[in-house]
């Protein structure tokens, strides 16, 4: 696996849902201008991936805020996606979900951002925030059964947008309306005697 950090992320066109309806070219360029939270989830149809479509769902506004877009990408085609948007929640489904879903049927998405799992076929919980010059600042990847916290995928964010903004670095634990450090010594030095 390599590392994607500070690069152009890598393209594609593909297909996709977005709000209920079936976009056949789908890619990232559109996006350009906005910060971008691309996450990778194994399966539709199966038990943590509802959870966390969800929650992202329920955050969206906090995403839109930031100037923001979640996407949303399975090796599953577009009808899969479209057959789990109009499942009730009562039933395992996704109902609700307004963000796009992109198809990764042949599974290059997946294996550009270094998320795939070779051995089933399937992506990781991988999730990549891009800036908003298309450059990926941020990926983790959790294995199948640990879903992800969307607080922390929002701090994250945060943090890019306050060190991009500010200029400074932020420090462990750091959260929006908290003070950046200086990348001096001395900042350093201050801030873990003051702490």
């Amino acid at each position: 696996m390599g590392n994607l950090i500070g690069k152009i992320s890598p393209q594609f066109k593909t297909s996709a849902v977005e709000n209920g309806q079936i976009v056949t070219d789908f890619s990232l360029e559109k996006y350009i201008g906005s910060y971008v939270v691309l996450f990778f989830y194994p399966l539709d149809f199966t038990f943590v991936c509802p959870t966390e479509l969800l929650a992202f769902q329920e955050a969206l506004a906090g995403f839109k805020e930031r100037n923001a877009v979640v996407i949303g990408c399975s090796v599953d085609s577009v009808y899969c996606h479209l057959a789990w948007l109009n499942t009730p929640r009562e039933q395992g489904g996704i109902q609700g979900v307004t963000y796009p879903l992109i198809s990764d049927l042949n599974k290059t998405i997946a294996r550009d951002f270094h998320v795939l799992k070779e051995e089933d076929g399937i992506a990781y919980r991988g999730l990549s925030i891009l800036d908003c010059e298309g450059i990926v600042r941020h990926q983790l990847i959790n294995d199948l059964p640990v879903g992800r916290s969307i607080e922390e995928v929002l701090r994250t964010l945060d943090a890019l947008i306050a060190h991009k903004t500010e200029g400074g670095v932020c420090p462990a634990n750091w959260r929006k309306g908290s003070k950046t450090l200086e990348p001096t010594q001395a900042s350093v030095a201050r801030y873990l005697t003051v702490k």
